[in-house]
Formats: C-alpha cells, structure tokens, sequence
C-alpha cells in the first residue's frame, strides 16, 4: 500500500476590526486577516485624497488594540487585462500605518 501524506494547510483566520471614531463611538465592523487589510476596506468607502487622507482607527475585536492608519482612495486606470464588466476608471484604496494605542477599558 502507498503510504499517504497529509498536506498541511495554512488556515487563515478573520478577525474582525471595528471602525471607531475620535469620540470613542464605534460604527462599522470590517473583517480582514490582517488589520491593514480591514483599513483598506475602509479607505475605499472614505472621502479621504492623498492631500487630504482621513484618519482610520479600528479596535480589534475581543481586544483592546486600536490599529490607526492613514487613508486615502485614487481614480486609477483599470488594468489591461479587466473583465468586460469592470469601468475604465476604477478607485484603488491606499493606507499607511500610524500606530497602535491601547485602551484602558472598552
């Protein structure tokens, strides 16, 4: 009999982010592996330009973590190879990390 292997595969876990204000009043949840990919989220629903990006603070759920990041979205063209679907002018999200605070309480 052959001897079989088993594969080992990397299960990658969601965690999720919620959107909190310089107020302390959170909104929104977004999910992502990692925080910056839940930050992107974000930019991509923000008003925020390269000039003028908006501050994103998200508190880790079931933590208290809160990841802060710049945020900004861009018109861009779309790649060559798009889907017929996809517009000419697509809007790319763009975040740069700031720091991590942590809370005293929740």
């Amino acid at each position: 009999m052959a001897k079989r292997t088993k594969t080992k595969t990397k299960k990658t876990s969601k965690k999720n982010y919620v959107l909190r204000g310089k107020n302390g009043k959170e909104t929104g949840v977004f999910s992502g592996n990692q925080p910056r990919q839940a930050a992107l989220k974000v930019a991509n629903r923000s008003k925020g330009t390269k000039s003028s990006p908006v501050e994103i603070r998200l508190r880790e759920r079931g933590s208290k973590k809160i990841h802060i990041f710049k945020g900004w979205k861009e018109t861009v063209a779309a790649p060559k190879n798009k889907p017929a679907w996809m517009p000419d002018k697509i809007n790319k999200p763009n975040v740069e990390k700031v720091g991590i605070e942590k809370l005293k309480k929740i």
